[in-house]
């Protein structure tokens, strides 16, 4: 079953400098038929204005990765990281008992990623950090882990969850094996495709339930990531 979520559907915020979508309920987007999708609870598609930003807040029990679609992301936190990251990178915090951070755009150009929320398998970890830069090639024409809850991903997350990300040319296809007893969570990212032959536009997003398979295919040159996470 293919679940296809619009874009122009979602909750959306405006807030000056910052453009958001919201996949999920979050912030003053409240719909309680759409809280979470398995241990997703939050994925926000934000667009920084030049020189826009969040101050110093807090988070807890929550593993939050942030991926950058265009600009550059910098980030410090408590733990006295501070890092600048570019397209393609992802930043993983484990905010378990408490963490404070600050992310902003610090250049003249927009700045668009995908902030991803997953409940953590265990509550009031220690807080962590972590990020990776991954080369553009790596994930083209394939399906690029970038984070997972086994050892195998370049980053390790508190839950049960494979993030991979992928781009693709116009009229290639790339597949995705799901496993007995799980589900996907697909955003088209950039460009237009199809999942499972449903039509997907940027930005869009497909619930993927009760499928062996995943296959996207693209209309124009096409960036995806997908979310493999145990059905409930």
């Amino acid at each position: 079953m293919v679940n296809v979520v619009k874009s122009a559907s979602m909750g959306s915020g405006e807030h000056g400098w910052l453009h958001s979508r919201f996949h999920f309920s979050f912030a003053e987007y409240y719909n309680p038929d759409n809280m979470r999708f398995g241990a997703l609870r939050v994925l926000n598609d934000d667009v920084f204005d030049a020189y826009g930003g969040f101050d110093t807040h807090p988070h807890d029990n929550m593993e939050i990765l942030s991926y950058v679609v265009r600009g550059e992301l910098t980030h410090r936190d408590s733990l006295g990281n501070g890092n600048r990251l570019g397209r393609g990178d992802v930043q993983y915090m484990s905010a378990g008992t408490g963490i404070l951070h600050s992310e902003f755009n610090k250049t003249e150009h927009p700045l668009r990623f995908l902030q991803i929320w997953i409940t953590p398998d265990e509550q009031n970890l220690d807080p962590d950090y972590g990020d990776r830069r991954f080369a553009w090639e790596d994930r083209v024409g394939t399906w690029l882990l970038v984070a997972s809850g086994s050892q195998d991903g370049p980053i390790r997350v508190h839950q049960d969850v494979r993030i991979s990300v992928s781009a693709i040319g116009e009229g290639e296809e790339l597949r995705y094996d799901l496993e007995p007893g799980r589900q996907a969570y697909l955003v088209q990212i950039e460009g237009e495709g199809t999942v499972n032959g449903f039509a997907l536009e940027e930005g869009d997003a497909a619930e993927i339930t009760a499928e062996r398979e995943v296959v996207v295919r693209a209309i124009e040159p096409s960036h995806y990531i997908l979310l493999d996470l145990a059905a409930e």
